[in-house]
């Protein structure tokens, strides 16, 4: 007797399963019934179909239709993965957004070894229809991705592969990336020196000077600068790692403007850029640089953009990836890479010198 939605899976170790796909909640899903070497296919239709009779009497717990003891999605992520991204990365407030808004409403509750590519195909698939942005998309890939490779390298128990490993990033069309001209930096100067904010005049010129992200700086405490080795100690960055920033005679400048000289009684914060009312750094400077930009002619450029802008500056330089990829803070030289197209702009001008006759 056929049964529809029984299948064989075969998998890249040579392992195969009797599996039931069945819809529940306008959702795909799937039951591993058994081992394909260990039991017979009418054992596998008899399993079945007292799945899918479970299914047709409206069972409330859905678990009573996986394997034995099997950890589901949901269980896997948000009692193994999240508690242990917690202890290093300071985003993990993102994964769990991720998480609790696109995997456990689609995959949450199938078992972990139990989900295949084409389910998280599909999932994309959704997302592209309701609009979701590619970035968006390719967050949640790379976020299974990295809990599967976690799950596997923990050996969770019936999980034999990575069902994301195959599965490409959509391309991103959207990524723009702006760098500030000479004369725009000249004049995004000029509007910061006469913001309201007084502090936004050595906010920005700090940014283009090291890269820095905007937290990074905002946060930015005194007792991290070392005047001696010219170096400013991040403790906190998008990595979890300890970062120290090379300080340029630019970046210096800004900070002696500010520097809390010792023979001097002034009440003065432990933050370098701190509010003056609260002493605390700024919780937003979202609209003092909302009117600089607009004022500077460059109303679309964001605050991260000055990090784009430091690094473009490197490059025309002449400076490598490699550098840039240090003074940056990138963990890949892959996210870096996004500048070589400055470096061979450069290029082209070099091999113009070349003269024949």
């Amino acid at each position: 007797m056929h049964i529809r939605g029984l299948y064989v899976d075969v998998q890249r170790s040579g392992h195969m399963a009797y599996r039931l796909r069945y819809t529940r909640d306008k959702v795909k899903r799937h039951i591993t019934l058994g081992d394909a070497r260990l039991i017979t296919l009418d054992e596998a239709r008899q399993e079945a179909r007292s799945r899918l009779r479970q299914l047709r009497v409206g069972s409330d717990q859905e678990s009573e239709l996986l394997e034995p003891n099997a950890l589901t999605v949901g269980e896997f992520f948000v009692d193994q993965y999240l508690p242990y991204v917690k202890t290093y990365k300071r985003s993990w407030g993102t994964d769990e957004s991720m998480i609790r808004n696109h995997i456990l409403p689609v995959l949450g509750g199938q078992a972990l070894s139990a989900v295949r590519a084409p389910d998280i195909a599909r999932m994309v698939q959704t997302m592209k229809e309701k609009k979701f942005a590619p970035g968006t998309i390719n967050r949640m890939l790379v976020l299974l991705r990295y809990g599967y490779k976690l799950a596997l390298r923990w050996k969770v128990e019936g999980l034999e592969v990575n069902p994301a490993y195959e599965l490409k990033n959509i391309k991103d069309d959207n990524k723009i990336e702006r760098y500030l001209t000479p004369d725009q930096t000249v004049a995004l100067m000029a509007a910061v020196r006469a913001s309201e904010n007084k502090m936004l005049q050595h906010i920005v010129p700090f940014l283009i000077y090291t890269g820095a992200r905007k937290r990074e700086a905002l946060d930015a405490r005194w007792a991290d600068i070392d005047w001696l080795q010219s170096s400013w100690r991040i403790p906190k960055t998008k990595s979890g790692k300890i970062r120290h920033v090379p300080l340029s005679a630019g970046a210096t400048a800004v900070l002696e403007k500010l520097r809390p000289w010792p023979l001097v009684r002034r009440l003065d914060s432990d933050y370098i850029f701190s509010n003056p009312r609260t002493g605390l750094p700024f919780v937003s400077i979202y609209y003092s640089w909302d009117t600089a930009r607009k004022q500077a002619g460059v109303p679309e450029l964001r605050i991260h953009d000055l990090r784009h802008s430091f690094a473009s500056f490197l490059v025309n330089a002449g400076r490598s990836l490699y550098e840039v990829q240090e003074l940056l803070g990138h963990a890949d030289i892959r996210t870096t890479s996004r500048y070589a197209h400055l470096k061979r702009d450069r290029l082209m001008e070099a091999v113009q010198v070349i003269k024949l006759g």
